[in-house]
This record gives C-alpha cells, structure tokens and sequence, in this order.
C-alpha cells in the first residue's frame, strides 16, 4: 500500500518579500497575493517584485512555490496587465465565474485555474454528490482544482472563520472523479490543521489569517502550520 502523501500547502496574503525570504526554505507548495480589495491586496508591482524574487532563488538552484494571484471576478483586460507585470502559476477565481471564463483563462494565459466554493457557516446540510455534481460538473476541464472556503458576506471567502468538514467528503468525491485537487481554506490555523488533514485528507490546505499576528504573518505561526500540515 503507498504511503499517503500529505496535502499541499498554501500561504496566502503575501506582501513582504522579507517575509517571503524567510518562509522560502519551508516545504510550501503555493504562495498566494491577493489582487482583490482586501487589507492584504498587492498591487501588480509589489507582486513582480515576489515574483521576481522567487525566480531568482529557481536559478540558484532552490526549489521554490508556485505563485498564485487571488481574484474576485477579474475582467480579460485586468488579468492580461497583471500577469504581464506578475508572471503567475495559478490564478485563483473567488466569486461567480463562469466555466467559460475559466477556460478562457487557462488557455489564454496558459496558467492553473482554482475555483473557489463558498461554504455558509451557518450551513449545516451536507448536500448531495448529485447537488454537487449539479453545481460544479460544468467546470469539469476548465479548472485545475477547487478550494472549499467560508462564505464572507464582503469578500466572497477570506473571512478566517472555518465551514463545517463534515460536508469534505462528498466534495472530496467528485473531485476524485473530476479529476481535480480539492483544497481546503476557512479558518485554519497551526492548532486545527492537522485535525484537518488527519480526519478527511484533502489534497491541499489554504491559510492567510490563521498565520498573522495582528494582522502581520508570522514566521513562527507559517513554520508550525508547516510542520503540523506534514507531520507523518
């Protein structure tokens, strides 16, 4: 029987590239800068400067993150000037697109596609694999993975409050039979992560705020949510 591998890691809400200096060594697998309003938006410059950065430890040989730039319903014209400033990985779509323009976007811009589902809190039903299947079937061959994440009321998701897990499972199914990763986002932090991945083993996890401190991220808290995300 193979050894199961642990979920991928993403730091979302980079904005430092001091921060970034100190983290690049850490098994993380996706480093995320949010573009949408948000108290931890980055503008396109300060983006190319991360980005530019993490090139620059690739050519020294280091094995570094994959980038990804956090959207909430981004025109054609928005993306082409961003990633022509801040070459992404991955674009990350945080509200209503459509398949269609997640296509668009993988194709034209020959990137990763997340799509994000908002989870209520206040949502207690664990819907069906034919309510899921009817929600997201459409993005089948359009995306690249899909990251579970509390609703926000403002933002879509970011709101740093978890969903209820016990609803993983059936979206764990249809993206096994989707072909996609499911990754999951909501709250987590170094002291509920590892219940996470130890009872319903998603194929990544997502944090931004559950590694701040007062609002700045915290190389000790990234390192802990690290090192729980991969313990054996």
């Amino acid at each position: 029987m193979a050894a199961k591998t642990a979920p991928t890691v993403k730091i979302c809400g980079l904005q430092s590239v001091e921060v970034l200096k100190s983290i690049v060594h850490l098994p993380i697998d996706h480093i995320g800068f949010v573009f949408a309003p948000s108290k931890r938006q980055v503008t396109p410059d300060k983006a190319g400067e991360l980005v530019a950065f993490l090139k620059s430890e690739e050519k020294n040989g280091i094995s570094v993150p994959l980038t990804v730039g956090v959207f909430v319903n981004p025109t054609e014209e928005q993306l082409k000037q961003i990633l022509a400033v801040a070459p992404l990985d991955v674009v990350q779509l945080h509200s209503k697109e459509t398949p269609e323009f997640c296509r668009f976007v993988r194709e034209n811009f020959q990137v990763k596609v997340f799509k994000s589902v908002s989870i209520s809190k206040s949502d207690h039903k664990v819907p069906s694999l034919d309510e899921v299947s009817a929600q997201l079937d459409p993005y089948k061959g359009t995306v690249d993975a899909v990251l579970l994440d509390t609703f926000d009321p403002v933002y879509g998701g970011g709101s740093g409050k978890t969903f209820a897990w016990d609803c993983i499972p059936v979206y764990q199914e249809w993206a096994r039979s989707a072909g996609v990763q499911l990754l999951v986002a909501g709250g987590l932090q170094p002291d509920n992560v590892n219940e996470l991945v130890t009872a319903y083993q998603p194929d990544g996890v997502d944090v931004s705020s559950g590694v701040e401190t007062e609002g700045v991220k915290d190389i000790a808290k990234i390192t802990a949510f690290v090192e729980r995300v991969t313990r054996k």
